[in-house]
């Protein structure tokens, strides 16, 4: 089947071909991008007061969007993207991203969803707003090592460590924040967008996934009409990037000026990866750009990366940056041919090629390919909406074995027709789970492109446990965009404690097109037992899916828990599928957590530091594994506890005796957070064994004592359902510590802590409460620790709950789940309060944070300076708050904030500067300093400048 599109129609509703603006309705601004010209556009429809001025002066009373779009080409048009959580996700690009601009000519603009106020401060106290400020000034500064000049903050906030994308996006705001990825998408109209892992995959962050989670999604939506459309509504059109990038890439690749000519050996053998060699001669900097990246890095300071070690010297040692092609619908090239090979055919031409913009969006219909069942795959030509397509013919090829319908012949199409050609592929015999790519190949007159999409070989019949709850939501998504080729290296793990059974449920699939029946099995290693041998399944129907449950046990208690075992707690299983069609084989891990079954206490302990003779019935839990540090699942000398644990009908007791033989950083009172930088212990609570991320249970950390070896200890909550000072969230608690009092005669210290069930985010259930201890070990005076011990010690297993040990109760009734909402950090640091978001935005027009603003401007309509006493006459467009501040061009000298209502306003403040008010400078000097204007309104925010003594620009 061929269809060919008349120009302007697209493969989808509202999608732009090959990324060019589609125009919608007549607002100012859709005016200015249709004639391309503001004499034109004022002619037309009476804006004559703009006429023959060039787009610079004409912004000074268009909107901010209109202002952007009105330049040729449009004034701030960005080829590459870069979309993150937080200030310094970028940083390990800038090597590449340098290079592409200083040899190539890209623009290049960063996304930060947050401004990273929920971090560490190596140099200060700062935190919360003021710490996000400062890591946004050294963000700018460190792109701008690599040429980035646009930075777009968009205020959401960075609450604390996480390994949960949907808490992270529920935090964030979720379309919410979207829509603001997509505004900024469309208003810089990017050829290529980068991000990070948006897989949920282990070890990845909760913030660094959903970001690229949001990415992805943004590159999908941002040429669909009806995605956000209030966007056409404010005048910004449809667009469409044409590929999108992950920074990153699993598998293996050398470093070195031959590592991108050797190519990568990917994990998953579809993926397709570029490179870029980070050793490469700057000439703009004399200098290579390693060593720029490392001046890049250095300038994190508030995140440490000041003391990171310089680059290697030796060329062959300089890595290489790899990048993995979420997806592309522009043509590829080579992957070895080159440090920009990962921008050809999207952002830059391909030597030969079809013309830049030609786009070939390979879609089949599902991602799985049952052998000898034909699949649809779709492919979508469009001609670059600047230079037609000669007619030509279009292929499909796939690996060996596999078959494919015959060419189709392509009709001449002008700029921006699409045509659509509908092929099938047949899989092989391949091995369920194989990942193959099928590649579309366009040859049009003397050139030619190829794209691709990615498949799995799939069995007949599938079967794999149901997954944790985020992992199915993050499966979900995968599924509803089409992208399941990124849940591919998604593990999938379950746990079971120690001497215990759980209950399993496996999920049963037919791939097939016909009815299936036959039987599910778990093999298990020696040491644990399924029951039943086999779950039967019949008549299961195409395309549906059917549970069976097993009963998994651990029978051999002496197996090592935790990362203890030779296979570091990775324990193989494998779920078999058997129809009549053959056999499907999936792998998946098992845990063994540790488990304790605590002893009430006739008598609760007193709470002094000393544990004394039958306050603490039971045997102590050893905690001296480790899971962060050497020698991973070993144990030091330098390190190690022992903790006992008891329980009355309301209230946990712990005695933990700390064996240390260095004190690290003594901290001061006023830092009492982030206890993991130094010597302290962390008690972990998941009152049901059901949390699906921490917002949901209890973390106490415990530094044993702060200012002085005789002070207090510093006792507060991190990472759970309530962070903050314990004093505050965790009413009732007490911590008595004993240690020496100098260094000399320091050997450890005794801690005993009184934990109130009342603090706890949930009711207990006694038989399976999830439970951790961990010590940090420092042995410098860095903030840095040097090693983590536990009990239950997987790695990562900080932010997972269910990979935890599991306590039972005695004498304690379960009183039914009474979930506490989680009370999170809530103040972001926001744009309207940045000098430097508000001095870009006015500059090039994309709305602060990625909000709405609205039709008419802010704007200085004059402005003057008196003995230290700054005046600017303001035309306010709404009521709401303004923010002034004047800036000298790397700092605020002055600045005030006021509520302002609609019509001319005079505003002043006070000042520390010499100015006189004279000179013309529109970002800054100290001789010329320039105002700097937010307004803050209920539905939309503004930006303006004006030099100080002159108007808005």
């Amino acid at each position: 089947m061929e269809v060919t599109a008349s120009p302007g129609a697209t493969d989808s509703p509202g999608t732009s071909p090959a990324g060019s603006p589609q125009k919608r309705g007549v607002t100012r601004r859709t005016v200015l991008m249709s004639a391309g010209a503001i004499g034109i556009a004022g002619a037309a429809f009476g804006l004559g007061a703009f006429a023959g001025r060039s787009p610079a002066s004409a912004g000074s009373t268009l909107t901010p969007e209109e202002a952007a779009l009105a330049a040729p080409g449009g004034a701030h048009k960005l080829n590459v993207l870069f979309i993150g959580a937080h200030p310094d996700d970028e940083a390990g690009n800038l090597g590449v991203f340098g290079q592409w601009n200083e040899f190539h000519g890209m623009q290049i603009g960063v996304i930060t969803v947050t401004r990273g106020e929920g971090g560490g401060n190596a140099v200060g106290l700062e935190e919360g707003p003021p710490l996000g400020l400062m890591r946004e000034a050294e963000e700018r500064k460190a792109v701008g090592f690599a040429g980035v000049e646009r930075v777009f903050n968009l205020d959401g906030l960075d609450f604390y460590y996480t390994a949960s994308a949907p808490l992270s996006r529920d935090v964030w705001g979720g379309d919410a924040v979207l829509a603001r990825i997509v505004r900024v998408v469309r208003a810089t109209r990017p050829d290529v967008i980068v991000t990070m892992n948006p897989s949920a995959v282990e070890g990845n962050h909760g913030n660094h996934q959903q970001a690229a989670m949001f990415a992805v999604e943004a590159y999908l939506a941002a040429g669909d009409e009806k995605r956000f459309p209030e966007h056409l509504e404010e005048g910004f059109g449809v667009w469409q990037p044409r590929r999108i990038l992950r920074a990153g890439a699993s598998g293996k690749g050398a470093n070195g000026p031959d590592g991108v000519a050797g190519g990568y050996e990917p994990q998953v053998a579809s993926d397709v990866v570029f490179g870029c060699w980070n050793g490469t001669r700057s000439e703009r900097h004399a200098r290579p750009w390693s060593e720029m990246l490392d001046n890049a890095k250095w300038a994190y300071v508030t995140q440490g990366w000041a003391e990171m070690s310089a680059s290697p010297t030796d060329p062959a040692e300089i890595p290489t940056s790899w990048f993995t092609v979420i997806h592309s619908r522009s043509p590829i090239v080579d992957p070895t041919s080159g440090g920009d090979a990962a921008l050809r055919g999207a952002a830059l031409p391909i030597e030969g090629g079809l013309p830049l913009g030609t786009l070939i969006d390979v879609r089949p219909k599902r991602f799985e390919a049952v052998a000898g069942e034909p699949l649809e795959v779709e492919v979508i030509v469009t001609a670059s909406p600047q230079v037609g397509l000669d007619a030509g013919e279009l292929s499909l090829d796939a690996p060996a074995g596999w078959s494919t319908s015959k060419p189709a012949s392509v009709p001449a199409l002008k700029p921006g027709e699409a045509h659509t050609a509908v092929f099938t592929v047949t899989a092989g015999d391949d091995e369920p789970g194989t990942q193959v790519r099928v590649e579309a190949t366009l040859t049009a007159g003397s050139a030619s492109g190829m794209s691709f999409a990615q498949l799995r070989a799939a069995g007949a019949v599938e079967a794999t446990i149901e997954p944790l709850e985020e992992i199915q939501s993050f499966r979900e998504w995968t599924a509803g965009l089409g992208m399941k080729h990124l849940d591919v290296l998604v593990p999938e793990l379950f746990a079971v404690g120690q001497g215990r059974t759980r209950e399993l449920a496996v999920t049963v699939e037919n791939l097939s097109g016909t009815a299936q029946s036959g039987a599910v099995s778990i093999t298990l290693p020696a040491g644990f037992s399924a029951q039943p041998a086999e779950q039967k399944f019949a008549d299961l129907a195409a395309g549906k899916t059917e549970s069976v449950i097993f009963e998994v046990r651990n029978d051999d208690t002496s197996i090592p828990t935790a990362n203890r075992a030779e296979n570091k707690g990775e324990w193989p299983v494998m779920v078999a599928a058997t129809s009549g069609a053959g056999v499907a084989e999936r792998a998946v891990t098992m845990n063994l957590v540790p488990t304790y079954a605590v002893t009430r206490t006739s008598s609760p302990p007193v709470i002094d530091g000393v544990r004394r003779d039958g306050e603490y019935p039971g045997e102590p839990i050893a905690i001296d594994t480790i899971w962060d540090g050497k020698p991973m699942g070993g144990t030091t000398p330098s390190i190690s506890a022992q903790t006992w644990i008891t329980h009355d009908d309301a209230n946990f007791y712990l005695f933990i005796a700390v064996k240390d033989d260095v004190r690290g950083t003594i901290l001061p009172a006023t830092d009492n957070k982030r206890q993991r930088r130094t010597d302290s212990v962390e008690i972990y609570f998941d009152p049901r064994g059901t949390a699906p991320n921490t917002a949901h249970t209890f973390i106490g950390g415990i530094m044993p004592s702060m200012d002085s070896f005789t002070g207090a200890p510093g006792v507060g909550r991190d990472r759970d359902n309530w962070q903050g000072e314990a004093k505050v969230t965790a009413p009732g608690m007490e911590v008595a510590v004993v240690e020496a009092s100098d260094a000399a005669s320091y050997t450890g210290y005794d801690m005993e802590v009184k934990i109130p069930f009342t603090v706890l985010p949930d009711n207990l259930d006694p038989q399976h409460v999830g439970f951790n201890i961990i010590v940090n070990d420092s042995d410098t005076q860095n903030k840095a620790a040097q090693n983590r011990v536990g009990w239950s010690t997987f790695p990562g297993m900080r932010a997972d709950p269910w990979r935890w040990g599991i306590i039972t109760l005695d004498g304690i009734e379960d009183a039914g789940a009474q979930p506490k909402e989680p009370t999170l950090p809530d103040t972001a640091a926001r744009s309207v309060e940045s000098p430097q978001s508000i001095l870009q935005s006015a500059i090039d027009g994309v709305p602060l944070g990625g909000f709405p603003t609205g039709p008419d401007p802010l704007r200085v309509v004059s402005s003057s300076v008196a003995l230290g006493i700054v005046t600017a006459e303001v035309d306010v467009p709404v009521a709401g708050t303004a923010r002034l501040f004047l800036w000298d061009g790397t700092q605020a000298v002055g600045e005030a904030k006021t509520d302002v209502t609609a019509g001319r306003a005079t505003l002043s403040f006070k000042a520390r500067t010499a100015a006189t008010g004279t000179a013309d400078s529109l970002t800054g000097t100290v001789a010329s300093p320039v105002i700097l204007i937010s307004l803050d309104a209920k539905d939309a925010v503004y930006a303006t400048r004006a030099p100080l003594g002159g108007a808005s620009v």
